[in-house]
């Protein structure tokens, strides 16, 4: 037997299932989180205290609601269920079965897609098993520079990705374009078994007819990663590559408010393929209780309110551009079409990671980042990348973006000035708590 509850302390609440009877043979018996081990709760409470009285402008975090939280938290993590709905390899997965095909048709529903995947555990397996689905070790995959808003998983050598494709990877133009005849170019000449597009730092739309034109051209499978702007796309904010391309990934957190973990939409000739790539071919058993978590955050996505919170995401981001720009910051690729902006801060007299340095003691959370042909190192970079998901969650606005914009102008022209600092720090934290989401 069980009962919903919540575990009191300090004037908070955190929503949990109490079973009954509790592992008493364990020696844990009635006792709750706060009371069995203190140093983990305590931990989870100063987190949870630094997420509301700072501001968090990373742009691939979000804060998800209470029912993903307890969906998140539920029994269903005790249950092993390796295989899909109606074909499990273990007994007991009918309320299982039920859980995920809830969550596939909800995926489908959001995106329009014939085929959903909803067990990958993140972005980066998610897009491995999509890559195993559609090429042999040896292929060739053309996709985006990671010094130019690409990914990691889009081929960095440091992966162990690069150890088995070949990949070649395309950069944007000064003025932050695609240049697609160089594309086309690239592809002409080193025959990709895939064309990839998708990004984590760059901030612009994506045109997914002419990437599908040019692998048309070349016959090769589309691929669309979508992980940071899914929860824009899934509104109807930005462009939709499901129904031109023959495989979508999305991280399931980020912009569509979900639990951390990815999903992989794709044509229904192609389900088979990454159903398989996905499990046996790289999972084993998987996390019910984070796919319960997604259904939900699905229906949540589905509603009309959903669509209004991601059209103010992204007005949110252009007052940051806007200020930004009025205040002479370089803005890579120009400006902002999505929830992200990447700056140059080195021609402010600063490194990207001076700057997280600085902000971090202000009580504002970005990550320093690299641009475009960046000249510094990785952990050194000349920028930094944020973005509005967070903040719009918390109900925060066009009025509160500029007040945001002007504390980080302020930390850039005087990032060791600690008066500032700790002035800035408590300001955010006034502001934070008129916009409290967690009580």
């Amino acid at each position: 037997m069980y009962r919903f509850g919540y575990v009191s302390g300090r004037g908070e609440h955190y929503p949990f299932i109490l079973l009954i009877p509790v592992l008493s043979r364990l020696g844990v018996g009635w006792m709750s989180l706060k009371e069995f081990d203190p140093d983990i709760f305590n931990l989870i409470l100063k987190e949870k205290i630094r997420q509301m009285q700072g501001l968090e402008l990373i742009p691939s975090e979000n804060f998800v609601s209470i029912p993903v939280l307890e969906a998140m938290g539920s029994i269903l993590t005790n249950k092993y269920s390796e295989g899909y709905p109606g074909n499990r390899y273990y007994g007991g997965c009918e309320f299982i079965d039920e859980v995920e095909q809830i969550c596939i048709d909800r995926a489908k529903k959001l995106f329009g897609a014939e085929h959903a995947n909803v067990q990958p555990l993140s972005g980066a397996p998610m897009n491995e098993a999509a890559y195993y689905a559609l090429m042999n070790p040896g292929d060739t995959i053309l996709g985006m520079d990671l010094g130019h808003g690409g990914h990691l998983t889009h081929g960095h050598p440091v992966t162990h990705l690069a150890k088995v494709f070949k990949f070649i990877r395309y950069k944007t133009t000064p003025d932050g374009k695609i240049d697609f005849e160089n594309v086309r170019k690239m592809a002409r000449e080193h025959k990709p078994k895939v064309i990839l597009c998708g990004y984590s730092a760059y901030s612009r739309d994506l045109d997914y007819r002419q990437f599908k034109e040019i692998a048309d051209e070349a016959g090769a499978f589309t691929m669309a990663d979508i992980a940071h702007i899914g929860g824009l796309v899934a509104a109807g904010e930005m462009n939709n590559p499901v129904k031109d391309f023959d495989v979508v990934t999305t991280t399931t957190h980020k912009t569509l408010r979900g639990p951390r973990g990815g999903m992989i939409l794709c044509r229904a000739e192609l389900a088979s393929r990454i159903d398989k790539s996905v499990f046996p071919g790289l999972q084993g058993g998987p996390h019910e209780n984070l796919i319960a978590g997604k259904a939900v955050a699905f229906k949540e996505a589905l509603q009309p309110a959903f669509r209004e919170y991601a059209r103010q995401v992204m007005k949110n981001a252009k007052v940051l551009e806007e200020v930004f720009k009025a205040n002479d910051f370089h803005l890579c690729f120009g400006g902002t079409e999505n929830h992200m902006l990447l700056m140059d801060v080195t021609p402010k007299g600063i490194s990207g990671k001076e700057l997280q340095v600085a902000l971090d003691k202000a009580g504002i959370t970005l990550n320093k980042n690299m641009i475009p042909d960046d000249p510094r190192p990785p952990m050194n970079p000349s920028g930094v990348r944020l973005g509005t998901p967070c903040v719009t969650t918390r109900g925060m606005k066009e009025k509160e973006m500029k007040r945001i914009a002007d504390w980080i102008n302020e930390v850039v022209n005087a990032p060791n000035d600690e008066k500032l600092l700790s002035r800035i720090k408590t300001e955010v934290r006034g502001l934070c708590e008129q916009f409290m989401f967690y009580h």
